[in-house]
C-alpha cells in the first residue's frame, strides 16, 4: 500500500467493524466482530458497552497491522448506531450499566406521559423529533431513575451515545459528540449550538454529564499511543444514517437514500433550511462542518434486517439471510400472505410503539416461501408509506439510492423499484456508512477542502427499473393499507 489509508470504525447494532479506505475511496480491507444482543424483557434491548469497545479495538488493531502500522493511517473516522445510550464513570472509564439500544421500548410510558402533559409540540418544534422511546433522552432518564450506580455517580457520571463512548476510550477522556448524533437525543435544538437547558430540564438529564457538541469533521484528538502502536488522529464523527447519506453522495435536496440494515432509514437533504414536518417525519442534522449546519428529513423503519434475523434465529424458516432472494423467487407471488413487521412497534410515518407484528392470509396452500416473500415485501411497503409522507412535506424524492446489508439482495432492490414506481440505484459497495465516515475524516484531515470534493470517493452503482404491472402494484398496496388499518 503506497498511500496512507483512512481507518473507519463502524459500531453498528449487530456487529462492529473496522474498514480501511484509500483516499480515492477504494475499500482496502475489513475486519468484523459480532455484538451480543441482550433481551432481558419484552421490548428491552441492551448491549455491553465494554464488549463494543473491546471488539472495536480488536478490529482496529487488526487493520492497523494490515496497513503496516499506525504511521500508515492518515486519520480515523467513527460512525455508530445512533440513539443508543452508554453511561460510564469518568474516574474509571467503566460502564455503569448495560447500554440501552435504539430499538429499546422501555420508556414508552414515559413518552406517553410527556405527550399527555402536552409537551410533544414543544419537543418537535425545538428538535424536529416526536416523543418516542427511540430517542436518547428518555433512555438517559430511565438510567438515572432505575440504576443506582448511575443515580449515585454524581460528578463522575458521563452520558453519551456510542461514538462518544468510543472517542472517550480511544483518547483517554475526551468527551465529545458530533452535531448529527446530538440531534438524535432530543436534548439539542436543531438551530442550537449546545445542549438546550429547557429540554434537559424537561427530560431530567444533567447537562454536566453530557459531552460537548462539535462538528462532524475536524480535530477530535489522537488515540492513546499504546492502543494502536502509536498515536493516530481522529478526524471524523457521524451517526450511521447521516454517514450513509454522505457516503452515497446525497448532498442536495431531492436526492434520497435508504439504508436497509437492522432497521431501514431514509434521509433526504434540505440544505440549510430547518426541517419542519407536518406528516410525522423527523428533522435531523445531516452534518456540520466549520460551524455550518446542513439538515435533512428522515423516516425511520424499526424492523428490516432484524426481520430476516427473526425468521432465521427465532422461527427457523431460513438458514442464511442470503437465501431469501432465491426463496422469494421460488413462488410467483405472496399467495395472499401479508406481514405487518411490527416486532418493535411501527416507526415513521405511523409511530405506533405498541403495535405488534401480524401475518394474514394463511391457508393450507401457504408455504414457507410465501411467508418469507411476504416478509421481504413488507420492506418496500413501508418505504412506499414514507415516500408519500416525504412528498406531502414538500420533499419528494427525485432519486433513490439504497445501501446497507439487505440492499445486496437483488429481489429486494427490484421490489422497491416496483412498489415506488421509481428507478433505484445501488452502489457497487453497499457499505456507504463507513464510506461516509471516511469522507468526513478525509475532509477533517485536509485531504479534501469540502464534502462536495470528497464525493469522488463514492462508489459506482447499478440500476433497478420498475417492471411490475400497475394493477399488481395497486393490489399489493391496497392490501398493505388494509393490514395497517386492521392492526390498529
Amino acid at each position: 500500500m503506497t498511500e496512507r489509508a483512512i481507518l473507519v470504525l463502524d459500531a453498528g447494532t449487530t456487529s462492529t467493524r473496522a474498514m480501511l479506505y484509500a483516499p480515492d475511496g477504494e475499500r482496502i480491507a475489513t475486519a468484523q466482530r459480532d455484538l451480543t444482543q441482550y433481551y432481558p424483557q419484552p421490548g428491552r434491548v441492551e448491549h455491553d458497552a465494554d464488549e463494543i469497545w473491546d471488539r472495536t479495538l480488536e478490529c482496529a488493531r487488526q487493520l492497523v497491522s494490515e496497513a503496516g502500522g499506525p504511521d500508515r493511517i492518515v486519520a480515523i473516522g467513527i460512525t455508530n448506531q445512533r440513539e443508543t445510550v452508554v453511561a460510564w464513570d469518568r474516574r474509571t472509564g467503566k460502564p455503569l450499566t448495560r447500554a440501552i439500544v435504539w430499538q429499546d421500548r422501555r420508556t414508552a410510558s414515559q413518552c406517553a406521559a410527556l405527550r399527555e402533559a402536552g409537551h410533544e409540540a414543544f419537543v418537535q418544534d425545538r428538535t424536529g423529533l416526536i416523543l418516542d422511546p427511540y430517542f436518547s433522552a428518555t433512555k438517559m432518564r430511565w438510567m438515572l431513575d432505575e440504576v443506582p450506580a448511575v443515580a449515585q455517580a454524581g460528578d463522575a457520571l458521563a452520558l453519551g451515545t456510542v461514538e462518544s463512548w468510543l472517542l472517550w476510550k480511544l483518547t483517554g477522556g475526551l468527551h465529545l459528540t458530533d452535531a448529527s448524533n446530538a440531534s438524535r437525543t432530543q436534548l439539542m435544538a436543531l438551530d442550537g449550538a449546545g445542549w438546550d437547558e429547557e429540554l434537559c430540564a424537561l427530560f431530567g438529564v444533567p447537562v454536566a454529564a453530557l459531552p460537548g457538541i462539535t462538528d462532524n469533521a475536524g480535530d477530535f484528538g489522537t488515540t492513546l499511543p499504546d492502543l494502536l502502536g502509536g498515536p493516530v488522529p481522529i478526524r471524523g464523527l457521524a451517526g450511521d444514517q447521516q454517514a450513509a447519506t454522505i457516503g452515497q453522495g446525497c448532498l442536495s435536496p431531492g436526492a434520497a437514500k435508504a439504508t436497509l440494515g437492522t432497521g431501514a432509514f431514509i434521509l433526504t437533504p434540505l440544505g440549510e433550511a430547518l426541517p419542519r414536518s407536518r406528516h410525522r417525519l423527523l428533522g435531523t442534522v445531516l452534518c456540520q462542518i466549520g460551524g455550518r449546519r446542513l439538515y435533512a428529513l428522515e423516516g425511520s423503519i424499526f424492523v428490516a434486517g432484524s426481520l430476516i434475523q427473526w425468521l432465521r434465529d427465532r422461527m427457523g424458516m431460513i438458514d442464511r439471510a442470503a437465501d431469501t432472494d432465491a426463496i422469494a423467487r421460488s413462488v410467483s407471488d405472496n399467495g395472499g400472505v401479508y406481514m405487518l413487521p411490527a416486532l418493535a412497534g411501527l416507526g415513521a410515518p405511523h409511530w405506533r410503539p405498541d403495535a405488534t407484528a401480524r401475518i394474514t392470509g394463511l391457508t393450507h396452500a401457504t408455504g414457507r416461501a410465501h411467508i418469507v416473500r411476504a416478509a421481504l415485501e413488507s420492506i418496500a411497503h413501508q418505504v412506499h408509506d414514507l415516500a408519500g409522507a416525504f412528498a406531502a412535506d414538500g420533499a419528494a424524492w427525485k432519486s433513490l439510492r439504497i445501501d446497507g446489508g439487505m440492499s445486496a439482495n437483488d429481489w429486494i432492490a427490484q421490489d422497491m423499484a416496483d412498489m415506488l414506481d421509481m428507478v433505484v440505484d445501488r452502489p457497487a459497495d453497499v457499505e456507504t456508512t463507513a464510506r461516509g465516515a471516511a469522507m468526513l475524516a478525509a475532509v477533517g484531515a485536509g485531504l479534501f477542502p469540502d464534502l462536495d470534493s470528497a464525493a469522488r470517493m463514492t462508489s459506482p452503482s447499478s440500476r433497478f427499473v420498475p417492471a411490475i404491472e400497475k394493477h399488481r402494484r395497486t393490489e399489493r398496496l391496497t392490501r398493505w393499507s388494509d393490514l395497517l388499518t386492521e392492526g390498529r
